[in-house]
């Protein structure tokens, strides 16, 4: 299958009392948990033989050991930050054969489901996705759609 050849569903997931499990411990891990944090502080474990002090800081359960398949018994979602692709298709692999829904940070190709762009103001989230063709221009729109915000054009509140 080719990038372009797949579609990506926009949805929101009810994550309330489901287990996440963020594997990786460093720049990218700490970008991903740094986005989980803005919706969900409890039942997030991130497993890593070293985590950022970035990381170390944040509210999540930090596992300090090398992956091993048995790790992600009972997670709903699990996101793959590595940076070692042979690891992170293993990873992907285990995880599909437990038919645990997984995102493999800059590996559009392995992934059940992608992060968009978020913009959140109070409860309403704004997500911008390119199907995975184009994070730039995504992100290029989300910060649009701020500026329109924060400059009071987009009104964002109910009146």
């Amino acid at each position: 299958m080719k990038r372009e050849d797949m579609t990506f569903l926009p949805v929101s997931i009810n994550v309330t009392g489901k287990k996440i499990l963020l594997i990786g411990g460093g720049k990218v891990a700490t970008h991903k948990a740094s986005i989980l944090l803005r919706f969900v502080t409890q039942n997030v474990t991130v497993l890593s033989p070293e985590f950022t002090p970035e990381l170390c800081e944040m509210p999540f359960e930090l596992l300090r050991k090398e992956y091993e398949s048995s790790d992600l018994a009972n997670y709903f979602l699990v996101y793959v930050c590595t940076g070692d692709h042979e690891l992170n298709a293993r990873i992907k692999k285990d995880a599909e054969e437990l038919g645990i829904l997984t995102s493999v940070c800059d590996a559009p190709l392995l992934c059940d489901f992608v992060s968009p762009a978020i913009y959140k103001h109070n409860q309403l989230t704004v997500a911008v996705s390119s199907n995975a063709q184009n994070v730039y221009q995504s992100i290029a729109v989300r910060d649009r759609i701020e500026k329109l915000a924060n400059d009071g054009i987009l009104q964002l509140s109910q009146s």
